[in-house]
């Protein structure tokens, strides 16, 4: 993503190759450009953070990906290269078999993963059947692993259980445990710690980042929240209106944020006010995806905008090892601060 050199290091080992990519939907206020020309990498084995505002446009590209934007909702171009092949466009039957084998996606609420008149047993070994020809016994042993593996006690009397008999982060974690069934090559986190309290998030996180790195699946965590991906990921993509505006490694992207956006939302965290003083904001709101400024989406709000912020939309360039889109970058050497 940074420049070509990389682009052609990196291509080999790539799991996800994002692409342009443009999501619409038709409303009767307009097109909504949910998604407005996203491009994202991901190697193997990588965990990258996916933030910004609510809004932006993070779930919206991590259901492009998967192919789970349905009608208003239309891919309008670009490419989503998933090990290389192009996922835009595949036949339904093609991206049924990739879902949940290939790649898996584990949403904010649980609930949409598991279903509320059905044992854990019997859905875990339906997820199993789905893509390959086993045995049930087999496949409830397949089961026990998977609930073992995510930190489950007494797996072998939980999988007789229903999902209301879980506690939200147990059903948290039997949505991650059937996300891992396959080993599949990617997974898809939709905030999927942010109904959690503080302590069972970071349990669901500890667990994720060990998984990941034991099996070497690459992982998108699409977030609002900077501390969480300061703690899990290797990279974050900065998502503002529709648009990435800065990516690069997440050390150096929340120590020394280069695009005023990044700055902002690191700025406005509690941790970084003194206490009794106002909390820090970004003026101001994002714009709503029918009408959007010409030019930089975040001029409005910026207080480093200048005349050629009103022109053309700045390009993704690379800048000091990340990519960002940005005329008037924070100076080098800025301070953010870990989240």
């Amino acid at each position: 993503m940074i420049d070509d050199d990389f682009h052609q290091d990196v291509a080999s080992t790539l799991t996800l190759d994002i692409r342009n990519l443009h999501t619409h939907f038709d409303t009767r206020a307009g097109t909504l450009r949910a998604v407005d020309g996203v491009n994202l990498r991901i190697k193997r084995g990588e965990i990258v953070g996916l933030v910004g505002e609510s809004g932006s446009g993070k779930s919206v590209t991590g259901f492009s990906v998967i192919g789970l934007v349905d009608p208003p909702g239309r891919i309008v171009g670009g490419e989503v290269r998933f090990q290389g092949r192009n996922l835009v466009g595949l036949e339904e039957e093609a991206l049924r078999q990739l879902r949940g084998h290939d790649i898996a996606m584990i949403f904010q609420d649980p609930m949409m993963t598991l279903n509320p008149v059905l044992r854990i047993s019997t859905q875990m070994v339906e997820a199993i059947t789905a893509h390959e020809i086993v045995a049930e016994d087999e496949a409830l042993e397949r089961a026990h692993d998977a609930l073992a593996s995510v930190g489950i006690p007494h797996p072998e009397e939980r999988l007789r259980d229903y999902p209301h008999q879980f506690s939200g982060g147990m059903r948290q974690r039997v949505a991650i445990a059937i996300a891992l069934l396959h080993n599949p090559a990617l997974i898809i986190a939709d905030e999927p710690t942010t109904a959690l309290d503080v302590t069972i998030q970071g349990q669901i996180l500890a667990v994720v980042q060990r998984l990941v790195a034991e099996r070497g699946t690459s992982l998108l965590w699409i977030t609002h929240d900077l501390s969480v991906v300061a703690g899990l990921a290797h990279r974050v993509a900065v998502m503002y209106a529709g648009r990435i505006v800065e990516e690069g490694p997440v050390d150096e992207v929340l120590d020394h944020p280069m695009h005023p956006y990044t700055a902002g939302l690191i700025a406005s965290l509690p941790s970084h006010n003194r206490r009794g003083t106002r909390l820090a904001q970004i003026p101001g709101m994002a714009p709503p995806a029918h009408d959007r400024p010409t030019g930089c989406s975040f001029r409005p709000r910026c207080a480093r905008a200048t005349a050629e912020c009103e022109q053309d939309p700045p390009a993704t360039t690379p800048a000091q090892g990340r990519s960002l889109r940005c005329f008037n970058p924070m100076p080098a050497g800025s301070q953010g601060g870990r989240a």
